[in-house]
């Protein structure tokens, strides 16, 4: 798929590059924050190939792209002329300011803003010091050489200059000024600062008390302190002389933020940090079981959500005050009980297609990506989705009861973080491993016991929509058994008339592309012929619908207007029979068209592949008027 035509669509579906404010990506999204979420086109978005969802979350619109995001991202901050940030100072075309969101959406939306471009470095550096673990743990290495001190700080830079990482990434979230953000930690963290305030006894500048305070590694006091000297920034930003602001608002900004964060900020956030990661290890000590059911079986929806963001700051804060977290072991297995569900759906599906699917994403899922099994598989089929939450409950049971801690911040939560649980007691790790068995296997079973309605099982072509369950009885030739291996198949058009786009046929089920791929036609003659070379598949008894199987595969439906099934029969005369073989041009159907809108129907034909799961895309031929046996588009394989 070529990915810089895919950015392209993405940016023109979101409301084009004016509407967007900012745009950064994790591991499978995009997270757009638009100036106006009603000019995106998301319906359209949800069918674009390469799209695999589109879910708005904490105030962002997100697109769900996969393995592949990073790659569109690149393309897309490519095709913007302000990159990342285009459009940041875009107004909403229509009110001329950017839309209000509740603190909630907001504090979620800056707190993954925030997050989302650190990752990489955390997780880094964490898989570092999980390799040094499973290098001492193995003997491999030993703790007292210089080889391990490096690889200790290279594992550990990150986290404990994780201050400074955070105060850019703040910044960069709040549009005030990074290297003021970045000076401003790195005046907290100064190694005289560190020393002064390193034995506990409280210090003083200008008579006004400094609280004792350790500030490396530390997530709220920086990220309170950012928050603040934005605001004075731009404050002092506004009454200085344009030819003084690069000499006063640095200095002033500092000279102001620095002495108050280790006064009060600091202090503040230290004690709000360490009361969450407290609260949380009272809870695990205290009501193990209990929260480690909740928070398995229900971590998968707070990622749908986004507001798996909101746990980062207690992980980390859990991590650097505690020397251990509870809450990554629970995301393991939600992880790998979506990665279970999928499999389930590939032991029970008899569908080909479906199988290759659920067992390739059920991979990703074990590895850390869910995804494309959570939205490609389990939310699709949705028992499944359910399953993979009751094998995530189940697995955290087992692991609050075995008290199982991660010890390393790896990013993932999937098999490649297994050094994650590798600690003194090698049973931590065994019981880590035995969690994730059971929330696979868990989840699995309970997938294959409930059991999936699989709309897109090997069936006969539909001959009317899911919006029309009333039409009458259709004949149809014997089922195929088989599914032929997809190739590009060229379409013809069936008619003579106006190319339209699926967009503007006045039924969801074809509008938003929910029966297959296409074009629409607005006839101006009153019959149809055969788009391919193929049998005539199925046949509606009031004639409006056709359904046929080309000689390669391509699964077809022509129906002939909308809501006609309501005129069972009336003003169409069909020419061939179910079974029948038929060559491009040949006639399938006679109507009376002008009689069919008399009576009050549109006679807007959708020409569609109902198996597009077979294919890559569509490309249309580029007409915007056709007659008969003209190329109208072709299915790419």
């Amino acid at each position: 798929m070529d990915k810089q035509q895919l950015s392209k669509d993405i940016l023109k579906l979101v409301g084009g590059e004016e509407n967007v404010d900012q745009v950064t990506h994790c591991m499978t999204r995009l997270r757009f924050n638009l100036n106006d979420n009603k000019k995106a086109d998301k319906a359209t978005l949800k069918n674009t190939p390469g799209v695999m969802g589109v879910m708005e979350n904490g105030g962002q619109f997100q697109v769900i792209i996969g393995n592949d995001v990073p790659v569109v991202y690149n393309a897309l901050v490519g095709n913007m002329s302000k990159g990342a940030n285009a459009g940041s100072s875009g107004a909403s075309a229509s009110t001329g300011e950017k839309k209000k969101r509740n603190p909630i959406s907001a504090l979620f939306d800056f707190i993954s803003g925030m997050f989302t471009p650190i990752l990489p470095a955390i997780t880094g550096a964490g898989m570092i010091k999980g390799i040094v673990a499973i290098l001492v743990a193995l003997g491999w290495l030993s703790d007292t050489s210089s080889t391990y001190i490096i690889l200790s700080a290279i594992g550990d830079g990150a986290f404990y200059f994780l201050p400074i990482i955070l105060a850019v990434s703040a910044a960069r979230k709040l549009g005030s000024n990074m290297y003021i953000a970045a000076a401003l930690a790195a005046g907290i963290m100064h190694p005289t600062i560190t020393a002064l305030l390193a034995d506990g006894h409280n210090s003083s500048f200008m008579g006004i008390t400094v609280i004792a305070a350790t500030y490396s590694s530390t997530v709220i006091p920086i990220v309170l302190a950012v928050w603040i000297a934005s605001y004075v920034e731009k404050a002092v930003d506004r009454v200085i002389h344009a030819s003084l602001k690069l000499l006063i608002v640095p200095t002033v900004t500092l000279l102001i933020m620095v002495p108050l964060t280790l006064m009060t900020v600091g202090p503040l956030g230290t004690v709000l940090g360490n009361g969450l990661s407290g609260g949380i290890s009272w809870l695990f000590d205290n009501m193990s079981i209990f929260a480690s059911i909740l928070i398995g079986g229900t971590m998968s929806l707070l990622i749908i959500t986004g507001m798996h963001y909101a746990l980062l700051p207690i992980v980390v804060g859990s991590m650097t005050t505690l020397g251990y977290d509870f809450i990554i072991p629970l995301m393991f297995a939600a992880n790998l009980a979506q990665g279970g569900a999928a499999f389930g759906v590939g032991l029970r599906s008899k569908n080909a297609q479906t199988k290759s699917l659920a067992y390739s994403t059920g991979l990703t899922a074990i590895m850390g990506i869910t995804e494309p099994a959570m939205y490609g598989i389990n939310m699709k089929f949705k028992k499944p989705f359910i399953a993979a939450l009751s094998g995530g409950a189940i697995a955290g049971a087992f692991m609050g009861i075995f008290n199982v801690k991660s010890y390393v911040i790896t990013g993932l939560a999937g098999l490649p973080s297994i050094a994650a649980f590798i600690s003194p007691a090698v049973s931590t790790l065994i019981y880590a491993l035995i969690g994730g068995l059971i929330a696979i296997v868990a989840a699995a079973i309970i997938t294959y016991i409930l059991g999936f309605k699989e709309d897109n099982a090997p069936q006969p072509a539909a001959t009317t929509p899911a919006a029309e369950p009333a039409t009458a009885a259709t004949t149809a030739a014997p089922a195929v058994t088989e599914e032929a291996k997809a190739q590009d198949e060229q379409i013809f058009s069936p008619m003579t008339g106006e190319v339209k786009p699926l967009s503007e046929v006045p039924d969801p089920a074809f509008s938003e592309e929910i029966m297959g791929k296409g074009f629409a036609i607005q006839p101006t003659e009153g019959r149809a012929v055969s788009p391919i070379n193929g049998t005539v598949f199925s046949l509606s008894k009031s004639g409006h619908a056709i359904g046929l199987v080309s000689d390669t595969g391509a699964e077809m439906l022509i129906h002939i207007g909308i809501d006609t099934v309501k005129l069972k029969g009336q003003f169409f005369s069909p020419k061939v029979q179910a079974g029948a073989k038929v060559s491009v041009g040949d006639v399938l159907m006679e109507f009376d068209r002008e009689e069919i809108e008399k009576a009050g129907y549109t006679t807007i034909t959708p020409v569609i592949i109902t198996n597009m799961h077979q294919y890559e895309s569509i490309e249309s031929a580029g007409r915007t008027t056709i007659t008969e046996k003209e190329l109208i588009y072709t299915a790419k394989a």
